[in-house]
């Protein structure tokens, strides 16, 4: 446990020592502007005004689904000037439940030792870039996580299963990626309960708001324009890749051909660590890779690397080289901070522009540690036997961690 202990207590230091807290733009106490958004497009919706065609709150276009904009009515009841700091620490609070979660579907028994860890990793892995920035902005990404992840989790027998999935895709369209990974795994009532939810979500949000909604079926959902230009640095998804490499807008042939090999690929894999009993491995492959694929896909949607580290911890409790891959995953994903030239502070390795590195390589680093996670999961899901991989509560070894 000391050394655990150690390192997550280092970790959370470091989330609040690397940027002062209050800086404007950039502390962590210092943002909310996603959750105003939410809480605005609430409001726009409640009081008869256009969601799609005039900004809200801040400048910032809506461009979530009219269904979403349902759920968010109840944010308009957090008390203002404390809303988002009550947000911050629902999300806190949830990120630690999705990784007693995925020590769950790693077969462990949750016990109190269990959620103690639980706890004491949410701590440390506020730290990762994506988790903090999801904080900072008042995202609700961990939120769409912890939907997929429960519905991943269910039995295969399991009526409620698609369900999680089919909500998360109606509140953001990027989990309806999930649909055609309960397909790949033949997963078939699942996939279509998840069909049924999703035209739920879209029934509802027609019902309630039929004007937005179709202006949103009819033109909003057709334009990425609305969001950033592709090649911003924090659009770290493969068309972003290819903006900035060869230049904005990418060649839509060539991105939509990396694609296809990025989910062939990806869906191969994941579906054989499936059926060698990796499933958490196997979900959060395809969950990296839903952020690959996107269109766009901010910094921030890559919450994904927090059931990674809870699966690499897993791993390190056999073997300690695994521990290496933990700390490559927290220098590649922290929260490390950095100064540009004009002054202004940004946060995260993939925005650094020192003389030592290659700008192409670091702009890019999400990508290329996806690359680095497929090839460690293909090589795990290759090396076991779907006959040999069952294990059972009993054969896990237990958490050390909080002994």
């Amino acid at each position: 446990m000391g050394a655990i202990s150690l390192a997550m207590i280092a970790a959370t230091i470091l989330l609040f020592t690397t940027v002062d807290p209050w800086m404007p733009y950039t502390g962590l106490f210092a943002g909310g502007f996603d959750l105003d958004v939410y809480r605005d497009g609430a409001r726009h919706a409640v009081a008869g005004l256009p969601l799609y065609t005039d900004p809200v709150i801040h400048g910032l276009l809506y461009t979530y689904t009219p269904f979403s904009t349902v759920l968010f009515v109840p944010f308009g009841l957090l008390p203002t000037g404390t809303d988002k700091y009550i947000w911050m620490g629902i999300n806190a609070a949830l990120l630690a439940a999705i990784i007693a979660l995925c020590w769950r579907m790693l077969r462990y028994r949750i016990t109190v030792r269990v959620v103690a860890v639980s706890v004491l990793l949410a701590s440390g892995c506020l730290f990762l870039e994506p988790v903090r920035t999801t904080l900072f902005f008042g995202q609700i990404n961990l939120v769409l996580m912890a939907l997929v992840l429960w519905d991943a989790s269910r039995g295969e027998r399991s009526r409620l299963k698609g369900v999680g999935v089919g909500i998360a895709a109606g509140i953001k369209l990027t989990p309806a990626y999930f649909v055609l990974y309960y397909l790949v795994l033949r997963q078939w009532r699942a996939a279509a309960v998840a069909v049924v939810m999703i035209a739920a979500t879209v029934g509802v949000g027609w019902a309630v708001l039929p004007r937005d909604s179709w202006q949103y079926w009819s033109e909003t959902f057709f334009d990425s324009t609305r969001i950033a230009d592709e090649s911003h640095a924090a659009n770290q998804s493969l068309r972003g890749a290819l903006a900035r490499i060869i230049g904005d807008p990418a060649p839509t042939w060539l991105w939509l051909l990396l694609v296809a090999v990025a989910v062939s690929v990806s869906m191969w894999v994941a579906a054989r660590l499936h059926r060698t009993g990796e499933t958490l491995l196997s979900i959060t492959v395809a969950g990296l890779t839903s952020s690959v694929v996107s269109p766009f896909s901010w910094s921030h949607h890559w919450v994904w690397f927090v059931p990674l580290f809870v699966y690499l911890a897993h791993r390190a409790l056999k073997n300690s080289w695994w521990w290496l891959a933990i700390v490559a995953l927290f220098v590649a994903a922290g929260s490390w901070s950095y100064r540009w030239p004009d002054g202004r502070v940004v946060v995260g390795l993939y925005l650094f522009r020192p003389a030592w590195a290659p700008w192409d390589v670091l702009v890019n680093l999400y990508l290329v540690a996806y690359v680095a996670v497929m090839g460690g999961a293909a090589a795990i899901a290759f090396r076991r036997s779907p006959a040999t991989s069952k294990t059972s509560p009993s054969s896990v070894p237990s958490l050390p961690l909080a002994a």
